[in-house]
């Protein structure tokens, strides 16, 4: 029988994966993932990133061996390792999940594609969630991804045939592959197996709880699920958790539910427009913001003097997640009172992210950056949300210990303390207040209504019922109601 190659990429787990299961109906499978060094010397991607996706391939072969042939791990560019794999082995099929990632693996899918139309190889690509490949319109969009998500788990494959003479490879560390040091020192492990006890834990101790603790970084550790790594790297697939969670009822988990939603429905922006990873969506928007090497420095670093800004990156950088309000902040704070451009910061936090899915991400960064258009403009005053969502200074105190003297009625803002206190490097207030002007005047010029009306077209929520944006006044403007102050707090 004739041998079917399953090009695992971000799906690193065996079960609901139809890709396997279909490829084993028609022959014998070897089980592949190929290590890319050109991607990983990506802006966009870390070392942290890199080895929770290795722990995830060992524990993904761990499982395929049970089940009789190993997981093969390549490294080297994708083409030249799948045509060895056609000549050597006689390869005559291609089989793995549709894939939306940043523009590198775009571009090599398109080089992929060629090379299997070439050699008249089959290429059959499964989407793995809810995105559409290709969408004309987003015209019943929700429900269609409901039908998906309701479709039936595949189960995993009983047996794999082993392949005989075979070497399995193994991952490449991050040293090895050439990637700078990243000390994550709480990062989460990856790895199907440890995406089970984090499931399983969320839906039966703290999924109840989930509303109540998304807001601060105080709560959101341990009441977030911390499941977005997982489902970023395909350790669980987004149909088995959505599934798995309405088994259960209460306002956590349909607030859950609701988040699971929306990471497709961003993911879906960058599937049909993949510029929006380096271009803004509102070509009023572009070339608005200046770079600047040492604010992004000192914000990257936690090093603003704001408190609760730097606590939070301090924070992300230690975990490699942090939760959706703190990112939005965080992407506020470096858009409007620090004025640097999305792609600047964006590339930062994306390194940062053991969780980084490009489609959420850039959606994201332009959104809290004002580029959309389509969203209302919500400059986040990080003195309030310090005080809102760390009033007694736990969270500030825990990675800012060089204010662990300072009173906590000053906490917030220790400046006001005067003597050798740092000043913030811009005045907050200000700032904010000359960002929301220029942001307001660009909204007024003429025609930036028509523009923002083509892109509330393409992608905006047809679930959320609005208006078009020509008829709304109002130029604060949301797509996505339900999206306003968390959209991805997983």
């Amino acid at each position: 029988m004739a041998l079917q190659l399953v090009w695992f990429k971000r799906d690193l787990r065996l079960e609901d994966h139809r890709p396997l299961v279909q490829a084993q109906e028609a022959g014998p499978v070897l089980p592949l993932y190929i290590v890319e060094p050109e991607l990983w010397r990506q802006p966009d991607v870390s070392a942290r990133q890199w080895e929770f996706c290795r722990e995830s391939l060992m524990d993904l072969r761990r499982a395929t061996e049970a089940l009789g042939q190993p997981l093969v791990v390549r490294c080297g560019d994708a083409v030249e390792v799948l045509e060895r794999a056609r000549q050597q082995l006689g390869a005559v099929a291609l089989w793995s999940h549709e894939e939306t990632g940043n523009s590198w693996t775009y571009a090599r899918d398109r080089r992929v594609a060629a090379w299997a139309r070439d050699k008249g190889i089959p290429w059959r690509e499964i989407p793995q969630f809810g995105v559409i490949r290709p969408l004309r319109g987003r015209q019943g969009w929700a429900r269609r991804w409901e039908e998906r998500m309701a479709e039936s788990i595949t189960p995993a494959p009983n047996r794999l045939l082993p392949l005989q003479g075979l070497s399995p490879g193994e991952p490449p560390t991050s040293a090895e592959l050439g990637l700078d040091p990243d000390p994550c020192p709480q990062r989460q492990q990856g790895g199907r197996q440890r995406a089970l006890q984090e499931l399983g834990d969320f839906l039966e101790h703290r999924v109840q709880r989930y509303c109540s603790s998304i807001s601060s970084p105080n709560k959101a550790f341990t009441g977030c699920s911390r499941l977005s790594a997982y489902l970023t790297w395909g350790c669980l697939s987004m149909r088995e958790v959505l599934q798995h969670s309405r088994q259960l009822q209460g306002r956590g988990v349909n607030s859950f539910g609701s988040r699971l939603h929306w990471h497709c429905h961003f993911i879906q922006k960058l599937e049909d427009q993949p510029s929006i990873e380096w271009q803004d969506f509102h070509p009023f928007m572009r070339g608005i913001r200046e770079s600047d090497a040492e604010r992004l420095a000192a914000w990257a670093e936690g090093r603003t003097g704001v408190p609760f800004v730097d606590a939070c990156m301090r924070a992300l950088r230690s975990h490699g997640w942090i939760n959706f309000r703190m990112r939005a902040m965080l992407m506020s704070f470096a858009s409007y009172n620090l004025w640097l451009p999305w792609r600047d910061s964006g590339l930062h936090l994306a390194r940062q992210f053991v969780d980084y899915e490009p489609g959420i991400h850039w959606s994201q960064c332009q959104m809290q950056s004002g580029s959309t258009s389509i969203n209302t403009i919500r400059i986040y005053n990080p003195i309030k949300q310090g005080r809102d969502h760390d009033p007694d200074g736990v969270f500030i105190r825990q990675w800012c210990p060089e204010l662990s003297a300072v009173p906590a009625v000053h906490l917030h803002e220790p400046w006001a303390l005067g003597g050798s206190m740092p000043h913030p490097i811009v005045d907050c207030a200000e700032s904010a207040r000359q960002a929301k002007e220029r942001i307001f005047a660009i909204r007024r010029s003429a025609g930036f209504d028509h523009h923002a009306d083509a892109i509330q077209r393409r992608h905006g929520s047809r679930r959320a019922g609005l208006p078009s944006t020509s008829r709304r006044r109002s130029r604060r403007r949301v797509d996505d109601p339900s999206v306003q102050q968390l959209a991805f707090d997983l």
